[in-house]
């Protein structure tokens, strides 16, 4: 083969010059041939070739018309994928040409195609980590507020336990053996009232601010302020450790911080008071406890009533405590025994105890 190219008759491109040949060169040259070589006249030529010439010219013309046709319908193909009337690849029976076209434009369509479906696997990936960031970012928000929300009743280290337990179970209503704690003003009510209403608000939140950080130290959770009352529940949170000696020790502790503020305020000139404490052990109802408008999750029962004139029995400076608290803490701390006593609303005697120092 020489180094020409051979002409594809199957290509437009090929079709083009047979077309224009068979339209215009070749009719022309056979009438030049006929009337310069054979003297045939005019009238023999139109009857015996004007057929072959009409034939010629509208074979070159089909030829044409039919390429065009096909260009024609590849671009209403690829109009139609343009616009998404179809999905499907270009199917043509056309010139070599405009074949091989079709056939780039499905394979370029195809990659596209495959393009598309990943960006739009990847848009619904982002929108399935958005959602996830979202509702991540909702969970740490309302962690967050549990934790401020919580900081307020507990300590700290007693946070990250509350937030993390599973199935809410503390906050289920239940029946549960805690140890409550009662710290009251000694006169209050006189001291208030020689005192400015501010000023006395302003010496309960110094008081309760000392008080409440060593409940939280000692691993209690603040029940609630009643007045000038102060209720603490122990063992509560965390079962594992002892919470008698937790509370005992908190009440030690409250009273020395007490006084050593009460010497500061008598330096100073300012109202200063006594503060007498009452702790008991036993089986209390834990839950939530109120209306639909407003609930507290607090104890009630038994022991914690006892806790509670235990703690109106206790002088200025004096912790008293129960039969369990101190069976459960006995080896730990210096004790005087009050014998029985009757409090109010209990039949039988109560036996209790006076905490006279720290661990021994």
């Amino acid at each position: 083969m020489s180094g020409r190219r051979r002409r594809d008759y199957t290509t437009f491109s090929g079709k083009l010059p047979v077309a224009l040949a068979l339209m215009g060169i070749i009719p022309c040259l056979l009438v030049v041939y006929l009337f310069v070589y054979e003297k045939i006249t005019l009238t023999q030529g139109l009857l015996l070739f004007a057929p072959l010439v009409l034939f010629s010219m509208l074979t070159g013309f089909f030829l044409i018309r039919r390429s065009a046709e096909q260009l024609y319908y590849l671009s209403s193909e690829t109009a139609k994928l343009q616009a998404g009337e179809k999905d499907e690849p270009i199917r043509i029976k056309a010139d070599r040409e405009l074949t091989e076209i079709a056939e780039h434009f499905n394979s370029l369509y195809n990659s596209l195609a495959e393009l598309n479906r990943k960006n739009q696997e990847q848009a619904a990936q982002l929108m399935v980590y958005a959602r996830d960031l979202a509702l991540s970012y909702q969970r740490s928000k309302q962690e967050q507020e549990l934790r401020n929300r919580l900081s307020r009743y507990v300590g700290n280290n007693l946070v990250e336990k509350l937030v993390n337990l599973k199935d809410g179970v503390f906050m289920e209503t239940e029946r549960r053996n805690v140890t409550v704690l009662f710290a009251d003003i000694r006169s209050f009510s006189t001291i208030a009232e020689r005192m400015a209403a501010e000023d006395v608000v302003e010496m309960l939140n110094e008081y309760f601010s000392i008080m409440v950080d060593i409940i939280f130290e000692n691993g209690g959770l603040l029940d609630k302020f009643v007045g000038d009352q102060l209720i603490a529940v122990f063992g509560l949170v965390d079962t594992d450790i002892n919470a008698t000696e937790n509370a005992i020790r908190s009440g030690i502790e409250m009273q020395a911080a007490t006084e050593k503020l009460m010497q500061q305020r008598r330096q100073a000139g300012r109202e200063y008071f006594e503060i007498g404490i009452g702790i008991n052990t036993g089986n209390a109802i834990i839950g939530n406890i109120g209306s639909s408008n407003r609930m507290d999750y607090t104890v009630i029962g038994d022991c914690v009533n006892v806790a509670a004139r235990l703690e109106e029995m206790a002088r200025g400076g004096e912790i008293i405590i129960g039969e369990q608290t101190y069976l459960a803490s006995a080896a730990n701390f210096a004790f005087e025994s009050r014998g029985e006593v009757y409090v109010k609303n209990k039949l039988e005697p109560v036996v209790c105890y006076n905490v006279l120092g720290r661990d021994l």
